[in-house]
């Protein structure tokens, strides 16, 4: 099970937060989040896979952002098209896509079996009133109707508070292909900057 960190800001806590060798680091480019980045991101492990979160972006900014910070991965967080993520490969190809669809108490599964030829992984996170970030968990007993192959990230609302309750999820038949759970309000002193000893207790006690 991997991990990633998302919503990161500050260059400092960046490098301390890299020292716990998460998987990922998500940096978000949407200027209505209060985790908007625009700094500089410092040298990082090579293993910490860099993904930027978009929101509806202009596909040629995305791309013109991407081959700034260099990001591997791409996590697209609004009403993507399956044209839009189409014209971002033939741009670039290496980069990995993960698809975010928000889960509130129901779910049509359908809705991605267009999209599953086409992105990486997909994200699952709690619809609310942000595009991420709402600190609440959404009913994971719903992804017992996940009828993909397809891996895919646990997001929405994971904290301290919920680790008896990852680790009874990841012992189901629907965490069958959950590949990496996402974190990032629960794990905050303020927007963007998180806290090394909660993320540091969270990791032993569900990933070691």
């Amino acid at each position: 099970m991997k991990l990633k960190i998302c919503g990161m800001k500050y260059v400092e806590n960046i490098k301390q937060i890299a020292g716990l060798n998460p998987d990922y680091l998500g940096f978000i480019f949407y200027e209505k989040s209060q985790r908007n980045f625009e700094g500089i991101i410092p040298e990082v492990p090579k293993n910490i896979k860099k993904v930027g979160v978009f929101v509806n972006e202009y596909l040629e900014i995305l791309v013109s952002l991407i081959e700034e910070y260099k990001l591997e991965v791409v996590q697209l967080h609004g009403d993507e098209s399956i044209e839009y993520i189409k014209e971002l490969k033939r741009y670039l190809p290496k980069v990995k896509i993960i698809k975010v669809f928000g889960i509130k108490n129901e779910f049509d599964f359908k809705v991605l079996h267009s999209y599953e030829e086409h992105v990486d992984y997909f994200l699952f996170d709690t619809k609310g009133k942000e595009r991420g970030g709402n600190g609440v968990t959404f009913n994971w007993n719903i992804l017992k109707k996940y009828n993909s192959i397809k891996p895919y990230l646990l997001s929405g609302g994971i904290g301290l508070e919920e680790v008896n309750e990852v680790k009874s999820f990841l012992k189901t038949p629907q965490a069958k292909y959950c590949v990496a759970l996402d974190v990032n309000s629960k794990f905050e002193t303020a927007p963007g900057k998180k806290s090394i000893d909660k993320l540091k207790k969270f990791k032993k006690q569900v990933l070691s």
